[in-house]
């Protein structure tokens, strides 16, 4: 599979491409999780990762979204993203994550992508906006990889997305292709779509389409409407664990999730305080389904350094998982949480009223699977998560 994977990383990208991500993504990213831990050692805290959504607007309504896009349109102040990445470079960090909202209707994205060319980019997107000049202008760039939300085949795809979504980020994903793009597919599992989404063939489909990487994430019930027929059980939690495993070691294309370590603990990564979510309003969140802050790009005149260091809502968060959980709160603790939030006087930033919406979840389990723990079976995945995928080390 490794050398397969090797290969098809050769024909498949450009030299550019393969340049920056090895040397900005993979290079100065294990050099961010050496400094994080280093800080983590002296009870310092600030992220190597960050995730900035930088407008809440989308062209799409999917199902189970908890970015509220029905009322005022917001777009991140540039000022503010310049002072995240700025503020993540000086501490060592050059990957930032961007998402929305659709990130590719935020105007300003193509200058901030040249403006930091010592930086590597991982944008989120629904896939709609790859035409052909788009797809030439991120093979010049050589610093973006474009992470394509897909939920299964055509039908369950669409059942979410809307209909026509799938055919149509096919068509982006073959530009991209063509243009020796590094691409990647995020998937949320779903009880609707694991069988399909864990499959030999649905991974094959996507390595013939020139995908490189796979993102599995685990459906969580947050937004105005929860649709908790699309969570999954504890039982089918340890199933997608076991399919994980056999599907590394048999087609060439990175499977990533941030849910087990390399010895098959649950792990919740805000709580190590390995990446916060920053949404449209500047506002400092523990991660993209919470929309609650204390903490503000803009305060302590754009010093963020200072404001993450002396939040006591992000530092509290890591005692408050730890005392429950190494998973999810939001599906384990969720009223438990609604008071965490209560109490340290958060603003929410949803446009909704996202702790009713929280209180309102039912508990389930999640993905910390006490004595059904499945350790990582394959070298090449205990040597990532140990130093590269999302930092998964740090964890240890």
């Amino acid at each position: 599979m490794i050398l397969k994977l090797a290969y098809r990383g050769m024909t498949n990208l450009s030299f550019r491409s393969t340049w920056k991500v090895l040397y900005l993504m993979v290079w100065k990213g294990f050099l961010a999780i050496r400094k994080y831990k280093s800080r983590r050692d002296k009870g310092e805290l600030y992220p190597p990762f960050m995730f900035v959504a930088l407008t809440n607007t989308c062209n799409l309504r999917c199902k189970g979204c908890w970015v509220e896009k029905e009322g005022d349109a917001h777009y991140m102040d540039r000022k503010e993203v310049d002072a995240i990445v700025e503020n993540s470079k000086k501490m060592g960090s050059h990957y930032v994550t961007l998402l929305g909202g659709e990130p590719l209707m935020y105007k300003e994205i193509w200058n901030v992508w040249k403006d930091h060319s010592d930086c590597y980019f991982q944008v989120i997107t629904n896939g709609m906006f790859f035409n052909e000049e788009n797809a030439n202008k991120l093979k010049e760039l050589g610093n973006v990889t474009p992470l394509i939300s897909v939920d299964g085949w055509g039908p369950n795809n669409d059942e979410r997305r809307g209909q026509g979504v799938f055919k149509s980020l096919e068509r982006g994903m073959d530009r991209l292709n063509k243009n020796k793009v590094l691409f990647g597919i995020a998937t949320t599992t779903t009880a609707k779509n694991m069988d399909e989404v864990l499959s030999d063939e649905y991974l094959q489909f996507f390595v013939d389409k020139g995908a490189m990487y796979i993102w599995f994430y685990v459906y969580r019930p947050v937004g105005e409407n929860g649709y908790d027929e699309y969570c999954l059980t504890e039982e089918q939690l340890v199933e997608v664990r076991k399919r994980l495993l056999k599907l590394r070691r048999k087609h060439p294309i990175v499977i990533i999730d941030t849910y087990w370590t390399a010895e098959g603990e649950a792990f919740c990564p805000a709580a190590m305080g390995l990446g916060y979510h920053i949404g449209p309003k500047g506002s400092i969140e523990i991660c993209p389904p919470l929309s609650f802050a204390t903490d503000y790009v803009k305060d302590n005149d754009y010093d963020m350094v200072k404001t993450i260091e002396d939040s006591k809502f992000l530092k509290g968060f890591e005692g408050f998982v730890n005392d429950r959980t190494k998973g999810c709160v939001i599906l384990e603790n969720p009223q438990e949480l609604v008071k965490y939030i209560s109490d340290n006087g958060c603003d929410d930033v949803s446009g909704r009223d996202a702790l009713a919406e929280i209180n309102r979840i039912t508990p389930r389990h999640s993905h910390h699977l006490p004595g059904k723990e499945i350790p990582e079976d394959y070298w090449v995945y205990k040597l990532a998560k140990k130093n590269v995928f999302f930092g998964m080390g740090a964890a240890g």
